[in-house]
């Protein structure tokens, strides 16, 4: 997850335009995401994500990161956290509408003894909620050099001190920095 030095994920209204990308963070994250097979969304990022990444790759003026994204979106597990989508249509997507705590222990426990992770892109709403319940493992964040000094925050309402575990960090020529975090239970 992108995120601004002073820990907003978004600005005040959801725009993302000050978050740097560049084709040396694409590589880097198109290896780590390959070593996941489920991919987990809040219902306004999968709708934006499937109103793209379905047909990225096709298009005349795709990029590298455009076709190998394209190419694992299609093959990854969804689960999309939504109180008003159906699933009427849906390819390979769950939609979990409450019982957040119940359903996403069960999918972590159908895949017990995989080496295949379970990757939230974006959604703020959504790992809000993950949070609280204390179902995240671990942090991936990318930290952009810019403090945005309002918009929406990553860490909200949390209840009890997450203690944090730095596995790794890179930094990239344009400024970002990863910090990735295993959650010490």
């Amino acid at each position: 997850m992108h995120i601004s030095l002073d820990g907003f994920v978004a600005g005040p209204n959801g725009e993302m335009n000050w978050i740097k990308v560049n084709e040396e963070i694409f590589d880097h994250v198109g290896k780590r995401i390959s070593e996941g097979d489920t991919a987990l969304y809040g219902r306004v990022t999968y709708q934006m994500m499937e109103n793209y990444w379905p047909t990225a790759g096709d298009k005349p003026t795709a990029t590298k990161h455009d076709i190998e994204h394209s190419k694992w979106y299609s093959k990854v597990h969804k689960v999309v956290l939504s109180k008003t989508m159906t699933d009427a249509g849906l390819i390979n997507t769950r939609i979990i509408r409450d019982n957040l705590l119940k359903e996403v222990n069960e999918i972590k426990q159908s895949r017990s003894g995989g080496d295949k992770d379970i990757l939230l892109f974006g959604s703020p709403t959504a790992t809000h909620s993950l949070i609280q319940l204390n179902l995240i493992d671990g942090y991936w964040l990318f930290v952009n050099p810019i403090i945005l000094g309002q918009g929406i925050p990553l860490f909200t309402d949390v209840k009890d001190k997450i203690k944090l575990n730095l596995l790794t960090t890179q930094q990239f020529a344009c400024g970002v920095t990863e910090l990735n975090y295993i959650v010490d239970r």
